[in-house]
């Protein structure tokens, strides 16, 4: 669950180890020695696996899909959350303006037959903050909104991450206070007490962009390299503490304040957050 410095909050979570059919890290093609770079397309062999990263959905493996999406529908609407859907393929400038991101290194772009730059959504905010803001003002306030989209990225394909899975997404606009964390909590919470998962078998982190700002604050960071410094500690447990200093230290943040802020991020309790940042701290007291 993120808490951003925007009124819109939102919860994510992805099913990509759904079972399915389909291809792995490794490329599966058959009869490859027969295949020619110049052979027209009817000449070659039929590879009939799915295209690498992706995946066929056979009846058994779709009703296991439809069960896990039909108790995240449900979870949704009892929170009183209403479904929403877009385009897979949007403009590639809905994505690129984030530039520096993860995310604009790993589109599915391309031009269409009218030579228009398109890409398949990575992900589904851009989408929805294109909807919301096309009907700005008929759209009433607060809105609580949820989809379950299909999601692109050109990455490496590793076990358990491909380069196409679903997400179950919520979000509400429109409520500046904690309140909209509280309840994005306690869905995702009841989704898994309402398929069997424990304590012992998930675990929640709560992500505050207050509690960063002012802990960036304390040990020196300029304003002006926040936002790029959050997302590359974003990838903390996507690439490790070597590859984020690196990345820290490139945009200017010094290397003893590298350290100081991992030590930090490893505190697992309000009150240590506390004891760093002081008992006046606004985003220890919204935690609470």
């Amino acid at each position: 669950v993120s808490h951003g410095q925007s009124a819109r909050r939102g919860v994510r979570m992805a099913a990509s180890g759904v079972p399915s059919s389909g291809r792995g890290s490794a490329a599966v093609v058959q009869d490859d020695a027969k295949r020619s770079a110049d052979a027209p397309v009817s000449d070659q062999v039929l590879d009939l696996q799915p295209p690498r990263g992706t995946r066929d959905f056979y009846p058994a493996e779709m009703r296991t899909r439809n069960w896990l999406f039909d108790h995240w529908r449900a979870m949704s609407m009892l929170h009183g959350f209403e479904e929403y859907d877009a385009p897979v393929m949007e403009s590639e400038a809905l994505y690129i303006r984030k530039a520096g991101e993860e995310v604009t290194q790993q589109l599915y772009n391309f031009a269409d037959k009218q030579d228009r730059r398109m890409a398949l959504r990575p992900e589904m905010t851009p989408s929805l903050a294109r909807m919301v803001l096309a009907q700005r003002g008929s759209l009433p306030l607060p809105l609580k909104w949820f989809s379950i989209p299909q999601c692109w990225r050109y990455e490496r394909t590793t076990r358990g991450r491909r380069r196409e899975h679903y997400q179950w997404n919520m979000d509400i606009w429109g409520v500046p206070s904690v309140d909209a964390e509280a309840e994005l909590l306690a869905a995702a919470t009841g989704f898994c007490a309402r398929v069997g998962l424990g304590p012992q078998d998930v675990g929640i982190r709560l992500s505050s962009r207050k509690a960063l700002s002012e802990l960036m604050a304390a040990m020196g960071v300029p304003d002006d390299l926040f936002t790029r410094a959050c997302v590359i500690v974003d990838k903390l447990d996507k690439i490790g503490k070597d590859a984020v200093r690196d990345q820290l230290v490139e945009i200017g943040v010094d290397a003893p304040v590298c350290e100081k802020l991992f030590s930090v991020l490893g505190t697992d309790s309000l009150e240590g957050l506390e004891a760093i940042l002081g008992e006046d701290s606004q985003a220890v007291g919204e935690l609470r």
